[in-house]
């Protein structure tokens, strides 16, 4: 298979089969024009952390924004056959298809915002063919790209800022999930990545060093960094461990030298196994009394926030982290479990007909009607965030955490604001795209207004999120009624 199948197609198959058979039945039961609502969000924090980081809204909106049926999507579609080899689709209703404009409502929490359990990122309202056909592809988008930005969060909390370089392009899922994720770790927090692709289409700054197989390609290793040094004078960082490490640092600092003598610098030494304590502490006293005190320490090989922190902890004298294969493919955590559920259909007065799903695990309760997040502050730090129905007239300041009888009041907020924005109206664009070093931006002053608690690696605090009081009646009431026998 061609990779350039993936350039420059319509990408509205990108979805499972049982949204489309769902949409032909509403089309055969001439139910498709219900107006429905629908909510985009997760059940629980991945990595055991405390938080999530938004992520894949511009996709999302690149999604909406081209999405249609063409002439070749209605041709394979046509292909198509059920249990009886007969066509599985009406061509009538193929037509249908070609000509469904997606004239929906799209609100969301913008990129780099933190985000908990249960609070929709997105909300969709529409006709419902519209809604259940952007349901698989707004979750693959926003699940992958929120569980890599979380991830590179992590990592950049952990290196308490210092410079990260997402580095996984060679492991990473797939070449459309190796520019997903450059972008998403970016959003995170990283600095830079060595995906030159995703630095060209994303503006990314791009980084790296050089391999083991430069270094080998020469009989001496000494002769390979002054080649490489005589090449790029001004770009100079030796990985320093294809053979011995101390004698590699030894070797790297005689052509550090010899570059000083050039009016160049060394710029840098990696580290890419062994142990990375003892080793950059060796190699920073090396550098040192040679007066290269500037010639910074890079450190690689299977990092992840986890081993960071250790290392920060025992002040490893590191400058810059390059962290490839653990957070490009989420490696303790591979999927955020995001879902995609109904709230509410409309009736023929006007007014929402709220939906819930029950389950005997009652963490897979869904909540009904249109929702909304409210996040309440004081003196500039979070204090907790209340879902609530968008139809009420009156919102109050009282809200139900899981499990808690008494409600929680928020009345020593000084300020709130409501996560979810206009992005879509009635299928028209309505906000404006921000730049991703923006968005990058947005993710660091976010973090930075929640308690440290709420960040911690392991056994982090549970920030408070309830239900809003009406919605929380709202919900009990709706509960026994569908349980009825």
């Amino acid at each position: 298979m061609s990779l350039q199948l993936y350039q420059n197609i319509s990408l509205s198959l990108l979805t499972d089969l049982s949204q489309l058979t769902m949409a032909y039945s509403h089309w055969r039961s001439k139910t498709f024009n219900l107006e429905a609502v629908f909510h985009l969000y997760f059940r629980e924090t991945p990595f055991g952390g405390g938080f999530v980081v938004a992520c894949g809204l511009e996709n999302v909106i690149d999604f909406v924004q081209n999405f249609s049926f063409t002439q070749s999507d209605i041709d394979y579609l046509n292909t198509l056959r059920d249990s009886k080899n007969n066509p599985l689709f009406e061509k009538e209703f193929l037509l249908f298809l070609q000509n469904l404009s997606l004239l929906v409502d799209i609100d969301a929490v913008e990129e780099g915002n933190i985000v908990f359990p249960n609070e929709p990122l997105l909300r969709i309202t529409g006709n419902i063919i519209a809604c259940q056909l952007l349901t698989s592809t707004l979750l693959n988008i926003i699940n992958y790209q929120s569980l890599i930005a979380t991830k590179a969060a992590r990592i950049t909390l952990a290196a308490k800022y210092a410079c990260v370089v997402e580095m996984g392009l060679r492991r990473s899922q797939g070449i459309d999930g190796a520019i997903s994720a450059s972008r998403a770790a970016y959003i995170g927090g990283c600095t830079a990545t060595t995906n030159v692709l995703a630095g060209k289409l994303l503006g990314i700054p791009v980084r790296g060093t050089h391999s083991h197989a430069w270094i080998m390609s020469f009989t001496d290793e000494l002769d390979a960094f002054l080649a490489y040094a005589q090449m790029m004078p001004d770009n100079c960082y030796f990985l320093v461990d294809t053979y011995n490490t101390l004698a590699g640092i030894e070797n790297a600092i005689k052509v550090g030298n010899w570059l000083a003598k050039n009016n160049f610098k060394l710029l840098g030494i990696r580290l890419d196994s062994g142990n990375l304590l003892e080793l950059s502490q060796k190699a920073r006293k090396l550098l040192d009394i040679a007066g290269l005190k500037e010639v910074e320490i890079l450190a690689s090989s299977d990092l992840d926030e986890h081993k960071i922190k250790i290392l920060i902890e025992k002040e490893a004298p590191v400058n810059i982290w390059y962290v490839g294969t653990r957070l490009v493919t989420a490696f303790d955590d591979p999927a955020l479990k995001g879902v995609f559920k109904l709230s509410g259909i409309k009736d023929k007065s006007g007014y929402w007909s709220y939906k819930m799903k029950l389950s005997d695990d009652i963490s897979k309760n869904s909540l009904p009607g249109p929702l909304q997040v409210r996040r309440f502050a004081k003196d500039g730090k979070y204090l907790g965030d209340m879902l609530f129905n968008v139809d009420m007239e009156k919102v109050s300041d009282e809200m139900y955490l899981p499990q808690t009888i008494d409600p929680m009041k928020m009345d020593q907020a000084d300020s709130h604001k409501d996560l979810l924005i206009p992005i879509f109206s009635k299928g028209r664009l309505v906000y404006p795209l921000p730049p991703l070093s923006t968005i990058r931006q947005n993710t660091k002053v976010q973090l930075e207004k929640f308690e440290a608690k709420i960040k911690k690696m392991n056994d982090p605090a549970t920030f408070p999120v309830g239900l809003e009081e009406k919605l929380f009646r709202i919900r009990q009431d709706l509960a026994a009624a569908l349980n009825k026998p």
